[in-house]
């Protein structure tokens, strides 16, 4: 069990992470419901620029956490990315980033648990898909009670299924142009 200082006895910070947690985690981090959600909205909008678009973001996201990771190697801390802002430029944005990371998780996990409802929703009709989101949002909170490890354990398999559903969504789209489903033809 982890300890419940950020510190261990060696002033060191605690690791109750192992590395197959930290490696789900940032699978998970990237897999939100919009890609379950959305993507269809942006592809039929966009059509196959989409690609270049999701290319193009993701190049970003991984730009911006190597910078993010050479910050925490360089100068590890207990707190969160802003206080790299408040080290680099000054109290006033590490307090600015803080609170408006704190202002987009509040925006974010609605909607999140929102369309979490609306996708269960639409798999078991007879139950409200405000439901679904509460039971969501609970189960969010539920997890972030217990210790780092325990959290890293949900996480991990939490990860592990929105990874085998992505799997499952790409073989079936596989089969479908390959002539598997209804008629057996291939798709034109």
């Amino acid at each position: 069990m982890t300890s419940p200082s950020f510190k261990d006895s060696n002033g060191h910070l605690a690791q109750g992470f192992k590395p197959r947690h930290v490696t789900m985690l940032s699978i998970a981090g990237i897999i939100g419901a919009g890609l379950f959600v959305g993507s269809g909205h942006a592809i039929a909008a966009a059509g196959p620029a989409v690609l270049l678009a999701y290319l193009f973001s993701g190049l970003l996201v991984v730009l911006v956490m190597r910078m993010l990771g050479e910050m925490a190697v360089a100068r590890p801390d207990t707190g969160s990315f802003s206080t790299y802002a408040d080290q680099a430029i000054g109290r006033w944005a590490g307090f600015t980033i803080g609170w408006l990371y704190w202002w987009f998780w509040v925006l974010v996990i609605p909607i999140e648990a929102l369309a979490a409802g609306h996708v269960l929703n639409q798999w078991f009709p007879s139950i409200d898909a405000w439901l679904f989101a509460s039971v969501s949002i609970v189960a969010l909170a539920v997890t972030n009670l217990f210790s780092v490890s325990k959290y890293g354990e949900f996480e991990f398999w939490f990860a592990m299924a929105k990874v085998v559903a992505i799997i499952g969504f790409i073989s079936l789209g596989f089969a479908v142009l390959m002539g598997g489903f209804p008629s057996g033809k291939p798709a034109a």
